[in-house]
């Protein structure tokens, strides 16, 4: 841990801020919505005074969400949400160009991992933007004390949001926290197009295969399964879904995708991606089940949606490193070698970039104001899980259109008297 510029950080190395700052510039380009929300924080100052923690995938995407949190006025620490998804050079760029305290290093342990959240903590935040709800779990179970300080948190992902839904239902939810996942721009565009391709960027960056051909099984059909379905078929793979909800298996049929359990699909997949936010959704009897060569990456939340513990049993070895992100586990029962891509963590952080910044701007844009919104209803909302007034989802939509140079209609006068009336008929 170090200082520069009386700013706290623990970052891989701070010579890397060059060019994080030239790629943070980069990505802002294609984030024009969360550039005029800088604009807009950079003038109101809404969050003057508020101390942040964000927990999230340090990319340059979250940079610029960084730079307009603390143009808005707010002081804000970031962490790692996942071991494997910092980019070094961002981070140290954070920390030298803007001032921001990071404590993030690509590839650190889970010790380390905890520590940062606990460094974080200690900063005593009003706000904690999440991304899997470690640092809200963290505070419960460790910092009872420090609960009466927060205004309440946001939460990026689907896996977080469960597990927020679960500390309500256990009634120790204490503040409000809004489910930034649930909101349209965020859900239907990054889940289903983020993750859909960048997940498929992070595999053929970490294997060099082409994905042509081969038979592609998609665990879980949610909105990123959705995603890297419809991108699979469209690089020409035979593409394999594996559902446990009745109504998704319909529409992944419907979509034209063959539907069938995860242990009839685990000999004949080529290639296995997990996006279910769920454990062991891919266990050792599946893993024996797999012909010589399988591929298997996790694009969910949590690298134990693959449950590597049985794998390596299984191999009775640890695995061959064969290229960056690439581990061979070789069976002991038939000799088949199981190829698990980035240690099960998100794939497309491990081995590529995530998300391209132009969907990662709706999203981003959401979190931030999320954070105004939390800190206007200050006191008002009650402890919980809450939606973005939809207001603020069309704000961003609307946004989004104007930064494209794209036009809608509008209705009329008539028309709107005609769909909010019942007189009215055909």
């Amino acid at each position: 841990m170090s200082a520069t510029r009386s700013v706290e950080f623990d970052v891989k190395d701070i010579g890397l801020a060059p060019q994080g700052k030239q790629r943070i510039e980069w990505a802002e380009r294609e984030m024009p919505v969360l550039r005029l929300i800088r604009e807009r924080f950079a003038e109101e100052k809404p969050l003057d005074g508020v101390k942040l923690v964000a927990c999230a995938h340090i990319t340059t995407e979250t940079a610029n969400l960084a730079r307009a949190l603390q143009a808005g006025g707010a002081e804000a620490v970031l962490i790692a949400s996942n071991p494997l998804s910092t980019q070094d050079d961002v981070a140290a760029a954070l920390v030298s160009d803007w001032g921001i305290p990071v404590y993030a290093i690509k590839g650190e342990s889970t010790d380390t991992y905890n520590r940062h959240v606990r460094t974080a903590l200690d900063s005593h935040p009003d706000i904690i933007i999440d991304d899997g709800s470690d640092v809200v779990a963290t505070l419960l179970k460790e910092r009872g004390d420090q609960i009466k300080e927060i205004v309440g948190s946001t939460e990026e992902t689907t896996t977080g949001i469960q597990r927020l839904e679960a500390m309500q239902k256990a009634g120790v939810l204490p503040f409000p926290s809004i489910a930034v996942n649930n909101a349209q721009t965020k859900h239907f565009f990054d889940n289903r197009y983020g993750t859909g391709q960048s997940t498929l960027d992070g595999i053929i960056r970490a294997t060099n295969i082409l994905l042509a051909g081969r038979n592609l099984v998609v665990v879980g059909y949610g909105w990123c399964g959705k995603g890297v379905a419809l991108r699979a078929r469209g690089m020409g793979s035979n593409v394999i879904v594996t559902e446990i909800d009745p109504i998704k298996a319909v529409e992944a049929v419907m979509d034209g995708f063959r539907v069938m359990p995860i242990a009839q699909a685990a000999s004949i997949g080529d290639i296995f991606v997990t996006v279910t936010g769920n454990r062991h959704v891919i266990d050792g009897e599946h893993f024996s089940r797999m012909k010589d060569g399988a591929i298997v990456c996790n694009s969910g939340h949590f690298d134990l949606e693959l449950n590597l513990v049985a794998l390596r049993e299984l191999a009775g070895s640890d695995p061959v490193t064969m290229r960056p992100f690439v581990q061979e586990y070789k069976l002991q029962s038939n000799g088949n070698r199981v190829i698990v891509l980035g240690e099960g963590r998100l794939i497309n952080l491990a081995a590529a970039e995530g998300h391209p910044a132009s969907v990662m701007d709706m999203s981003f844009a959401n979190q931030a104001l999320s954070v105004e919104y939390l800190v206007k209803k200050k006191g008002e909302l009650p402890p919980g899980v809450h939606l973005l007034p939809v207001e603020v989802d069309t704000e961003i939509a609307s946004l989004k259109l104007r930064a494209l140079g794209i036009s809608i209609d509008t209705l009329t006068a008539e028309q709107l008297e005609y769909i909010t009336s019942w007189e009215t008929g055909t």
